[in-house]
C-alpha cells in the first residue's frame, strides 16, 4: 500500500510535466538543456531570495498588522522570480511559443524537484496514507500552468512593439502574481477555508490567469505576427 501510494503521487506530479514537454513539441526543438538552464537560474534566484529574506526579514515577527506588513515585504522579494524568468527567456533562441514553454516548464520543473521531490520521498512512503501529498501533487500541476502563463506575460512585456496600455495591464498581472500568496493566505484566514477549497480557488485563479494570458498572446500574435 505504501509503495502504491508513493507511485500514485509520483505519477500525479511528474506525468503532467512530461506530457507538457513532449506534447508541446519542445523535444523536437532540442530544448532539454535549455530547460536545465532555466532550472539552474531558478536555483540561483531562490538562493538570492533566501539570502535577502534571512538578512532583512528574520522569522520573528508577531501576529497582527506587523505580521501582515512583513509578509507583504517578503512577497515583494518574489519580484526576483520575474527577473530570473526574464533572463531565462533572453537566453532561449527561437519563436515565441517555444521560448515561453521552455522557460515555463523548466522553471516549474526546477521548483517541483526542489520543493516536492524530498517531501514525496520521505512522506508519501510513510506507513500511513495522508491526503496532503495528493494535495501537494495537484498544487504542483496548478503551478505549472501559472509559471507558463507568467513566462508568457514576461515575454510579451519585454517586446518593444507592444501597446503601452496592454503593457500596463501585463505589468499589473505580473505584480499580482508576486502577491498572490499573501492574497490567498488572507482570504483563507478571513473565510476560514479548508485545504481542498483553497486548492480549488488556486486552480480557478490559475485557469483564469492562463486563459487571460492566452487571450492577450493570441491577440498580439494576430496583430504583429509573433507565432
Amino acid at each position: 500500500m505504501t509503495l502504491y501510494h508513493f507511485g500514485n503521487c509520483v505519477a500525479l506530479v511528474y506525468v503532467p510535466y512530461y506530457l507538457a514537454y513532449k506534447q508541446s513539441g519542445l523535444s523536437e526543438y532540442g530544448a532539454f538543456w535549455k530547460c536545465v538552464q532555466a532550472g539552474m537560474i531558478y536555483m540561483f534566484t531562490q538562493l538570492i531570495k533566501m539570502l535577502v529574506l534571512a538578512t532583512f526579514f528574520p522569522d520573528n515577527v508577531g501576529e497582527g498588522t506587523g505580521s501582515l506588513i512583513a509578509e507583504f515585504f517578503k512577497d515583494t522579494v518574489d519580484l526576483a522570480d520575474l527577473v530570473g524568468l526574464y533572463f531565462v527567456l533572453n537566453g532561449i533562441p527561437g519563436k515565441g511559443h517555444s521560448k515561453v514553454l521552455t522557460a515555463g516548464i523548466g522553471w516549474a520543473t526546477a521548483e517541483l524537484i526542489l520543493s516536492r521531490a524530498l517531501l514525496l520521498w520521505i512522506g508519501a512512503r510513510g506507513a500511513e496514507f495522508d491526503w496532503i501529498y495528493i494535495q501537494k501533487c495537484l498544487e504542483s500541476n496548478v503551478l505549472l500552468v501559472q509559471h507558463i502563463a507568467t513566462a508568457t506575460l514576461i515575454w510579451l512585456w519585454s517586446r518593444h512593439n507592444l501597446n503601452k496600455n496592454l503593457k500596463t495591464i501585463i505589468t499589473l498581472l505580473l505584480i499580482l502574481t508576486c502577491y498572490k500568496p499573501l492574497l490567498f493566505d488572507s482570504l483563507t484566514h478571513i473565510l476560514q477555508l479548508g485545504v481542498w477549497l483553497g486548492l480549488v480557488i488556486k486552480a480557478a485563479f490559475a485557469l483564469v490567469y492562463g486563459l487571460f494570458t492566452l487571450t492577450i498572446y493570441a491577440s498580439v500574435a494576430d496583430i504583429i505576427g509573433i507565432y
